[in-house]
């Protein structure tokens, strides 16, 4: 993969709850907070190396930011670092709680 793929929530969703992607979340620190999908990984530029040192590079990778645009960038940045199958979640974490309100933590 050259690029990265488009994933709706509810793909997503089942996705991940059948432990086949790892999902990442994009949002700054007062947002994740706020509210996040239980099984996020908050990636920032603090813990993108640690992140990339501890994933497989051909796992899967979820991307979720606030509404599926800066997802898109963050996306594309862990293909050209070598990851394989990166995703952009449509819709982002709004489209999340609203399909999934129960599916949200806070921190």
């Amino acid at each position: 993969m050259e690029q990265f793929s488009t994933i709706s929530v509810s793909d997503a969703f089942l996705r991940l709850q059948q432990g086949e992607a790892t999902l990442v979340d994009i949002r700054d620190v007062q947002s994740f907070h706020s509210g996040h999908a239980p099984e996020a990984i908050h990636l920032t530029d603090a813990s993108l190396n640690r992140f990339m040192q501890e994933t497989e590079f051909n796992h899967p990778i979820f991307v979720m930011c606030y509404h599926g645009i800066s997802s898109r960038g963050a996306a594309q940045y862990l293909v050209h670092q070598g990851f394989e199958q990166v995703y952009s979640i449509e819709g982002g974490f709004e489209s999340w709680a609203r399909h999934y309100p129960q599916q949200v933590v806070t921190s």
